[in-house]
């Protein structure tokens, strides 16, 4: 409950310029500089922030002369302190698969082949946040934002429709793209109905950076071994298919806390990884 709290106050932060979604206009103002922990789009009417994967494309501005920090320093910061916390408390778009997976249907876990599409979103990191605006940047002089553009389900639902749907103009000037993107995001949350967050499991770049922090993030899931007995009972209870006994922060964890409440012996806690005082899940929810 206090998660799913925080992740409706995360999202209404995200996106507090609650005037666009009546004007249809983008804020623009000096909040924009700054970016948001999660995944939330730029374009979005209501956002008052930056996308930090979207600010990180933008920074590899005219790569030939200079590229900005600023934005990979973030998500160091970020990524070394919560790992993919963020992607299971701070996320909105990850709220809204949360929600589409509790729609009645047969859950799909435990499938082979999602060992090989989890490396989908360092492939989506490299190709399309990376290498494409790199090499645009060196030919044309200018980026391109080739995931916010080509892929990203969340900015078209936060962004693209409510633009177009707002905006008389919009509707007489989309293309392909627009329906493509559309396409995506219809894929998307048909089969979030199926499998908990595939965005964040096999696409989002977002969660990819996150991912590379989780086992050595400062706050994460510890394992007292004293009481821990193996019993499994954490497993069947991770929606990412993981073994919490044995990799407590493995890069797929988005710390949601399921196999903490459901650990019978309390052995699962989360705090500071580096020190012997972790919290239990009622002192984290007592401490927000």
């Amino acid at each position: 409950m206090v998660r799913r709290i925080i992740q409706a106050l995360t999202a209404l932060l995200y996106n507090i310029h609650l005037k666009g979604f009546i004007t249809g206009r983008i804020y623009q103002g000096s909040l924009k500089k700054v970016c948001v922990p999660g995944l939330n789009c730029y374009s979005c009417p209501g956002a008052v922030g930056s996308c930090p994967i979207g600010s990180l494309q933008s920074s590899i501005n005219t790569v030939k002369y200079k590229v900005s920090f600023y934005v990979a320093g973030l998500l160091i910061l970020f990524g070394s302190i919560l790992g993919r916390f963020i992607c299971g408390w701070m996320c909105p778009f990850g709220l809204v698969q949360e929600m589409l997976y509790k729609i009645p249907s047969r859950k799909l876990r435990k499938k082979p082949v999602f060992g090989v599409f989890k490396y989908g979103k360092y492939v989506i990191l490299a190709v399309f946040v990376l290498l494409l605006p790199v090499l645009y940047s060196l030919q044309k002089g200018v980026t391109i934002p080739a995931f916010c553009k080509y892929i990203c389900p969340a900015g078209t639902l936060e962004a693209g429709v409510p633009l177009v749907a707002l905006n008389e103009s919009l509707r007489y000037t989309i293309g392909w793209l627009f329906y493509w993107k559309m396409l995506l995001l219809a894929a998307m949350v048909l089969s979030a109905a199926f499998i908990y967050r595939p965005f964040c499991r096999f696409i989002c770049p977002l969660g990819a950076i996150y991912a590379m922090f989780n086992s050595i993030a400062v706050f994460g899931l510890k394992v007292d071994s004293a009481k821990c007995t193996r019993c499994g009972i954490c497993t069947g209870a991770c929606k990412v298919d993981i073994h919490p006994f044995d990799m407590p922060n493995d890069p797929e964890c988005v710390r949601c806390g399921d196999c903490v409440k459901a650990c019978p012996h309390r052995a699962l806690k989360f705090g500071n990884i580096y020190t012997d005082t972790p919290y239990t899940s009622r002192n984290m929810a007592q401490n927000q």
